[in-house]
């Protein structure tokens, strides 16, 4: 039954209050704790395992030298960036879609059950009061009801009929050999937009990665369309497994194919992709086996929901990209030493903000099964639960990494030029890991909500200032500079998620009833 009593200790009227509900209970292991922890977990293992192969091809290339290093820095950034802008909007709507059609079908199986069986005792009841039973009539009646036990095991194992799940991997496919021709095609000028000029050292090898790397765009989408579907089955394991095994083959494939067969950067390429073709087939398998992927017809298929949403979002995750890719090119204007410097700072920051998003994923998940059934109680109860869990996440992150960045950075480089520049940014790095942590972790919330314009339009006014701080800043301040606007922009991305649970407008306007 939907629980629409909101009354959460009297405090139902200041929804800021929200966020402070049942803290003493953070770490509690009762039902929503386990849940979280079930599906959080595996995802933010899932999520952060392809940053940390990314940091390992980044120590392999390291070792090649500092120009490689920004190359291909410069060469990620871009594929990564791209990939976002469809990644993104398609995982996420896909995640809330498939979650939503999934609690409401099983909602409907139960009513119908409960219903059936309901008639069935009713029926049962009349029969034995009214036809008496000999020895053979109960041999009859109990075959009866064994037959009818194997049919509902049968019903029970049948594939589940999911439109968004088809929807996703059709978009996810057309999406990823887009993304591969545009890539190819535009490799050069788009190294260029990003300060790597014709007479620039780092060309050759950056065009070489972003070619190659692209060959595996379609692989990216289709994995990552699937991962949004396991996501809405509140199955995270799957996904972990798929990726794991992906990257380990590419952790395995990096120094076999760079030092072994010479291929240097193109190896570390190469590498990449296979692993990426890898995690697809995985993901492919185990989702067939239990969603029917082929659709009756058409109509059946959820395009025009998705592209109307995934507008949306293209709109924020676009202002997310820009923003980032930006300070990229900045980094990289200022020569390759600051770049590779910029390189290993962000993806360490990245990697481990990307442990939030775990526990975003499990917010997402379950709001968006309890806004379909219209649980507000368990709604308010996940929200307060992951926020807070996402702070206490974040602090952590920022003792670990400000201790121990300054110890690992030898892992990335022996420059010691690179190595300076690194430890200027450490500080920023370690500072604004709880704010990334509540950043990302608003934005799971507000997609369990639906909340998807309004996600679109404050992201959009984030980084209209935010580009503005990163022009000032970084010609005013130089290399810290950049490092203070990315600041600046996460902080900001946490206060547009905060004022919207915080003031009870859109889907939590219940917070003020």
């Amino acid at each position: 039954m939907a629980q629409k009593d909101i009354s959460f200790h009297g405090s139902r009227e200041i929804p800021i209050f929200m966020f402070f509900k049942d803290a003493r209970s953070i770490f509690k292991l009762d039902e929503l704790g386990l849940e979280i922890a079930r599906i959080s977990l595996p995802a933010a293992l899932a999520l952060t395992a392809d940053p940390i192969a990314s940091l390992v091809d980044t120590a392999f290339i390291g070792q090649i030298g500092p120009v490689e290093l920004a190359a291909v820095g410069v060469s990620i950034a871009l594929f990564n960036q791209v990939s976002r802008i469809a990644i993104f909007p398609l995982v996420s709507v896909t995640t809330s879609f498939v979650a939503e059609e999934d609690t409401v079908a099983k909602v409907s199986s139960e009513s119908k059950d409960g219903e059936s069986l309901e008639n069935g005792l009713s029926l049962d009841s009349e029969n034995k009061t009214l036809i008496p039973h000999n020895g053979s009539d109960d041999i009859a009646y109990k075959s009866e009801s064994l037959a009818n036990s194997f049919e509902v095991s049968k019903v029970k194992h049948e594939k589940r009929n999911i439109p968004s799940a088809s929807s996703a991997l059709i978009i996810g496919g057309i999406l990823g050999l887009i993304q591969a021709a545009f890539l190819i095609s535009a490799a050069k000028p788009l190294l260029n937009f990003m300060g790597v000029k014709s007479d620039s050292q780092m060309l050759f090898p950056a065009q070489q990665y972003l070619i190659l790397r692209s060959l595996g765009a379609p692989a990216v989408l289709l994995s990552l369309a699937m991962q949004g579907v396991f996501r809405g089955f509140k199955d995270t394991k799957t996904p972990l497994y798929a990726t794991v095994a992906g990257d380990l083959t590419n952790i395995i494939l990096d120094p076999i194919l760079m030092f072994v067969f010479h291929l240097g950067v193109r190896g570390a390429a190469i590498a990449h992709v296979i692993s990426q073709y890898l995690i697809s087939l995985i993901l492919f398998w185990r989702l067939a086996e239990q969603v029917d992927l082929l659709p009756p017809s058409p109509k059946y298929l959820q395009i025009g929901r998705f592209l109307k949403n995934g507008f949306m979002l293209l709109m924020r995750v676009i202002a997310v990209t820009f923003c980032v890719t930006l300070a990229a090119s900045m980094a990289a204007r200022m020569g390759s030493t600051q770049m590779a410097a910029f390189q290993v700072c962000l993806q360490v920051w990245l990697a481990t903000s990307l442990l939030a998003d775990g526990l975003a994923v499990a917010g997402q998940a379950i709001l968006a099964s309890a806004f379909a059934k219209k649980d507000y109680n368990g709604a308010i109860a996940t929200a307060s639960r992951v926020l807070q869990l996402g702070l206490v996440l974040g602090l952590v992150l920022a003792l670990i990494l400000g201790i121990g960045l300054h110890f690992g950075a030898r892992l990335f480089t022996k420059d010691i030029d690179v190595l300076h520049l690194i430890g200027i940014g450490i500080p920023f790095v370690a500072a604004t890991q709880p704010i990334n942590a509540l950043a990302f972790v608003f934005d799971g919330v507000n997609f369990g909500a639906s909340d998807f314009a309004y996600s679109a339009y404050s992201m959009v006014t984030v980084a209209i200032f935010s580009i503005l701080f990163l022009f000032i800043l970084s010609s005013t301040n130089g290399y810290i500079g950049i490092w203070i606007a990315l600041t600046l922009y996460m902080s900001m991305r946490a206060f547009a998620g905060f004022w919207r649970i915080g003031t009870g407008t859109g889907p939590w306007n219940f917070l003020r009833a």
